[in-house]
């Protein structure tokens, strides 16, 4: 029977070193929030990394508080079980460098000058969110992962530990992620990094926490959210209802799909740091998994282990044919990898929306992995 993995705790490691980022420049002290689930067996080689999205963090499943009004992120896909179920696996999820959960970011305290580093802080890309959860993995005394697993910026974290770390992973699971990222995609950043910047609160960085650019950032977000979801799930949820409270000829009056923007953007202010917001939006923008390489192809080339591919049919954000290019170049590669298109009309968050429709794949890699060992 499917059960919560319960109260969790956010755990902090702490590594006393500076990493060289792909900038060149080093970035530490450096402090990783992370959660765990389940049990690390004797043998050590039970361990999944579950790689989160943009304005993600470590806490994946369970709640902090009884009282918690929602439990982690992808709660119902980690739990004794569960897709990943506890009961066989340990499962890691860390926040990634360059966020304000938890982890070394813009608000973390530069150590050079004893004030926050925000726009000090490093650019940072993929790669190297990667190589701190290195770092995180060795702490744990873990040598290989039984699979990394995320979706969207998730996906591209788990690509980079194949290609990268190939003796680390058994497995990859990028799910509604892309090779590169597509000028629509960085086009959309680019807007939304201009709401913020046009706000006078934003300072260049500079804001107090107690006064952030909030009006910035809530139309930032709104602007991104609207890329996650899709025409068939606006339909659904909207249609063309206009607002209740407003009437129709009413100049400021709104339809339910602007009080949901609105609300929306209005919500994440109190969430998430802007400066960290534009941080990752930026590492998003830098991914393309031949930085560094001659090419794709060399750069696919450099994954050893069996990949599992998943797109959705209405991603407009990172449409299927992104992922189609990958899977191609590793068939022709002659690389173990699978891939499926699956039919869902929400858009790029399908993968938080439908799980059941991709988990059963899932479940059948992970169990063939066990079997194999």
């Amino acid at each position: 029977m499917e059960t919560s993995v319960g109260i969790v705790t956010t755990e902090y490691a702490e590594f006393d070193l500076e990493l060289r980022l792909e900038s060149g420049r080093l970035l530490g002290p450096i402090t990783l929030a992370y959660e765990t689930y389940g049990t690390l067996n004797d043998r050590r080689d039970n361990a999944i990394l579950v790689t989160h999205a943009w304005t993600g963090d470590a806490h994946a499943a369970g709640r902090h508080h009884p009282d918690d009004r929602k439990p982690g992120w992808w709660d119902g896909m980690i739990g004794p079980g569960k897709v990943l179920d506890t009961d066989r696996f340990f499962v890691i999820c860390s926040n990634v460098i360059g966020s304000c959960k938890g982890s070394t970011g813009p608000t973390s305290i530069n150590p050079r000058n004893g004030r926050p580093y925000n726009l000090n802080f490093p650019v940072i890309m993929v790669r190297d969110m990667v190589r701190a959860q290195v770092l995180l993995i060795d702490r744990l005394g873990i040598d290989r992962l039984v699979t990394v697993m995320g979706g969207s910026m998730g996906a591209m974290q788990a690509l980079e530990w194949g290609i990268h770390y190939p003796e680390r992973v058994r497995s990859i699971i990028p799910i509604a992620g892309t090779g590169r990222t597509s000028p629509m995609a960085i086009s959309l950043n680019a807007v939304a990094r201009q709401a913020i910047y046009n706000d006078p609160l934003w300072k260049k960085g500079n804001y107090r926490p107690e006064h952030p650019p909030a009006d910035g950032l809530a139309l930032a977000r709104a602007i991104g959210h609207i890329s996650f979801l899709s025409d068939a799930s606006m339909q659904m949820k909207f249609g063309r209802r206009f607002s209740a409270r407003d009437g129709q000829f009413d100049f400021f009056g709104q339809f339910e799909v602007e009080r949901y923007l609105e609300y929306n953007g209005g919500s994440f202010i109190d969430k998430f740091d802007t400066n960290s917001f534009l941080y990752l939006a930026k590492a998003l923008d830098l991914y393309d998994v031949a930085f560094g390489f001659d090419s794709r192809r060399e750069a696919l080339s450099q994954l050893q282990c069996p990949s599992l591919w998943f797109a959705f049919t209405s991603d407009w954000l990172y449409p299927p044919y992104q992922t189609e290019e990958v899977v191609e170049i590793l068939r022709e590669l002659d690389k173990p990898v699978e891939y499926h298109l699956i039919d869902s009309a929400y858009g790029h968050d399908s993968f938080l929306v439908e799980p059941e429709k991709f988990t059963p794949k899932v479940v059948e890699l992970l169990d063939r992995l066990t079997a194999e060992k």
